[in-house]
């Protein structure tokens, strides 16, 4: 029997006007189509990154006419030369390179023990005050965040501030070296815990009471038990850290002061500042191809972590 208009709430009614329009606009018998439909707008993003890698490498064979600052109609290697020769590029590139290794390393050794805090706390109150604090971030941005180094670390900043009040001498703490990693690995933190966390989630404690039924301690269990076993976490968490770092643009600029700049930066600098669109995407293609390289290669060593899909070889 059809129950009452006044028992059928007008939301349920709603809904029943919206599932008629998916029936026409959608009819079942393309139902079987839907999930290649669902894939049309990942595959119009790839195509249009995929069709500025072409321009990029057809621009990478030109070079710029300083006389008319236009691009010439003839292909040469000229660019490439440039960059895989001159001193400039090389410091530039080893200086991403090895900053892009050292916020890895830094990030995970930070980012395991606050994603199993996080996982095996008992207190819901702690484990709150972490997922806000790990998620606060994301809301305020990066080059925000970066102000805020700039305005704790500067000569006149709160650190500085607060070793005057021991009449001790400022110091320097911005535009060098250390305090780009410091501003990356702040960065990059949330990231490796998001990837970390959910591969410690899936590990079971009663295996790490076992092991310790078994005599092992706290240290040797976290050692051989729950480290191994995270390993897809730790390996996405690392590739995610390692190539935001290597292609930060932001960090450097700001904390760097302009002389630790990134290999993003001098991208920029060909592409807006002296207008060599063909240095700039030649540039851009070696650190494209340098990435992939490297992404391959950790892939080979550690397998492909939590990108791994099942059934697959890792």
């Amino acid at each position: 029997m059809k129950p009452p208009r006044s028992a059928y709430p007008w939301h349920w009614r709603v809904l029943d006007v919206l599932e008629r329009v998916v029936e026409t606009a959608w009819p079942r018998r393309f139902t079987k189509g839907l999930p290649h439909a669902m894939l049309v707008p990942v595959v119009l993003l790839v195509a249009i990154l995929i069709a500025g890698l072409v321009e990029m490498l057809d621009s990478s064979f030109r070079v710029l006419d300083t006389n008319t600052f236009l691009m010439s109609d003839f292909y040469t290697l000229d660019n490439y030369r440039r960059a895989l020769t001159e001193n400039f590029f090389q410091s530039v590139a080893t200086r991403s390179f090895i900053a892009s290794f050292i916020v890895t390393a830094i990030t995970l050794v930070v980012a395991v023990p606050y994603a199993y805090l996080m996982v095996r706390t008992q207190s819901p109150a702690l484990r709150k005050f972490l997922l806000v604090a790990l998620f606060f971030p994301f809301f305020i941005g990066e080059v925000v965040r970066a102000y805020g180094w700039l305005i704790i670390l500067g000569n006149q900043g709160l650190v500085n501030e607060f070793l005057g009040l021991f009449g001790l001498s400022s110091v320097r703490l911005l535009y060098n070296y250390s305090a780009v990693i410091f501003g990356l690995v702040q960065y990059m933190l949330p990231f490796a815990v998001l990837m970390i966390a959910p591969a410690l989630t899936a590990i079971p404690e009663e295996l790490e009471a076992a092991a310790n039924s078994l005599g092992a301690n706290w240290i040797r269990t976290f050692r051989h038990v729950v480290l191994p076993l995270a390993r897809p976490g730790l390996v996405a968490g690392g590739l995610v850290v390692m190539t935001l770092s290597l292609t930060n643009f932001a960090i450097p600029a700001m904390l760097g002061g302009g002389s630790q700049d990134f290999m993003s930066n001098v991208i920029y600098d060909q592409f807006f500042r002296t207008s060599d669109q063909g240095l700039g995407s030649a540039l851009s293609i070696l650190l494209v191809i340098a990435g992939s390289i490297l992404v391959g290669i950790i892939f080979r060593l550690f397998g492909t972590g939590s990108l791994a899909i099942k059934g697959a070889r890792k």
